[in-house]
């Protein structure tokens, strides 16, 4: 049997200036660039993995650090108000 069977095939070489460009591309659209960013981080093994991966953690921290600054500017206000 073979032990190497139940791999992933993993992708080989560099991309392409040509590559970046259509990524850099579908990243301006909006949804489509949440969907694919998904779609090359957890989808069948691609170049893009790494990118799309560290592209989505930084949106999570950007969601939250985006809520925690609303919550405080929402209860400065309301700590302001003289009712």
């Amino acid at each position: 049997m073979e032990q190497h069977e139940n791999f992933q095939q993993q992708p080989t070489g560099d991309m392409s200036v040509g590559e970046w460009l259509i990524t850099m591309l579908i990243m301006i659209i909006p949804i489509v660039n949440i969907v694919m960013l998904f779609v090359w981080g957890f989808g069948s093994p691609d170049k893009r993995r790494n990118y799309a991966r560290a592209s989505l953690i930084w949106m999570a921290i950007s969601i939250v650090l985006v809520i925690i600054f609303y919550g405080v500017i929402f209860a400065l206000i309301i700590s302001l108000n003289p009712y």
